[in-house]
């Protein structure tokens, strides 16, 4: 299998291809924020991590790289890959690169995930949950069978006051500044695999990192 990651602007479907992924073929997720969030708070790391996410400033990526290197080192030969939230800007992409280099990893394709505009912007803001069971529906193309109403708990469902059309656009706007160059950056390398993101796209993406 193939070592993965996913180039998508805000509600562009990567959460749910490395769901599938990880679910169907046993591949590995590595989460930047989980790796944040659930770093030894008893190591030297781990209470700097602490104090830099208190104050509220960024983490630098020298700290996160650091983390991913701990937790790629962790995986047997065998295990397959996706990174999930790094890199995010062409400076993460090339330390990136410098790290899997140094301890003999490569990352065989950064899948791009094709969406229009209006589709990922309808998935944001239609987005609505069940605080008990963590169900998840949208508004515009999954209705709950009854109004408000979760339809496996019954519970009342609730929408994040972050989702909405303005903070939506921050975070697309965002990813169109930073991140979006990553796929011309991938392409150049030869290393992009640009695929449908409404159609078909758990079989597009399997038929390359299985079988090729």
């Amino acid at each position: 299998m193939k070592n993965i990651l996913f180039l998508a602007p805000p509600a562009g479907g990567k959460g749910t291809q490395s769901d599938l992924l990880v679910d169907n073929f046993g591949y590995i997720h590595i989460s930047t924020g989980d790796l944040l969030r659930n770093v030894d708070k008893n190591s030297e790391l781990g209470q700097k991590v602490q104090e830099i996410m208190k104050s509220g400033e960024l983490v630098s990526d020298d700290i996160v790289i650091a983390l991913l290197k701990d937790k790629l080192l962790t995986l047997k030969k065998d295990d397959a890959f996706i990174l999930d939230g790094f890199p995010r800007n062409i400076a993460q992409a090339e330390k990136l690169e410098i790290l899997l280099s140094d301890i003999g990893k490569e990352l065989d394709y950064a899948i791009e995930l094709d969406v229009p505009y209006d589709t990922i912007l309808k998935r944001a803001i239609g987005r609505i949950s069940c605080p008990k069971c963590n169900a998840t529906f949208n508004t515009f193309f999954k209705p709950a069978k009854i109004d408000g109403v979760c339809d496996k708990c019954s519970s009342e469902l609730i929408h994040r006051t972050d989702d909405n059309e303005d903070t939506f656009k921050i975070r697309y706007d965002n990813y169109i500044k930073n991140t979006a160059p990553l796929i011309d950056f991938y392409k150049e390398k030869g290393k992009l695999l640009k695929v449908d993101g409404l159609n078909d796209t758990y079989e597009a993406i399997v038929s390359v990192i299985i079988n090729d």
